[in-house]
């Protein structure tokens, strides 16, 4: 048994069937799911709405987007990624989906990204997305995605 104090008095008892709760937080794994389905929708302020005024944004290293790492906030999020992804593809979807929740308040999200560029050129690369957590809001991002397949289809 694990017992959770705060100002020196109980608060909560685990027993050690649910002691990862004390670990990770599965609510994270719903804010991040939402941020999909919104994404999906073309929902664009509700994905900014998930977002800590401060989220730190990092596009994987190569990726020709990652020119302006760290995005630092919603508004450089749109501006230097969302923006210029939905400018330069005919289409960009996100596929296969899967939401690991992990410790520390973070969630991995492992999928694919099914794309058409503008200049005609199609692409399904793997991708892993690693998401930061804090009180519901989403303060940090990583990705990681298969960057050579991006160059291939862009040239950069």
């Amino acid at each position: 048994m694990t017992i959770q104090f705060v100002g020196g008095k109980i608060v909560k008892e685990y027993g050690y069937w649910d002691i990862s709760r004390f670990f990770y937080n599965p609510e994270n794994s719903v804010v991040i799911d939402q941020l999909y389905k919104a994404f999906a929708a073309g929902d664009v302020p509700a994905v900014l709405a998930a977002m800590d005024p401060g989220i730190v944004w990092n596009e994987a290293e190569s990726n020709f987007y990652a020119d302006g790492n760290p995005y630092i906030g919603p508004e450089a999020v749109l501006n230097g990624v969302f923006g210029r992804v939905l400018a330069e593809h005919e289409y960009f979807n996100l596929q296969d989906i899967e939401l690991h929740d992990m410790t520390n308040n973070k969630v991995l999200a492992t999928l694919r990204y099914d794309a058409k560029h503008n200049n005609g050129k199609t692409f399904n690369a793997q991708v892993a997305h690693l998401w930061t957590l804090n009180n519901g809001k989403i303060t940090a991002f990583q990705q990681y995605v298969d960057t050579k397949k991006l160059y291939d289809v862009t040239g950069k």
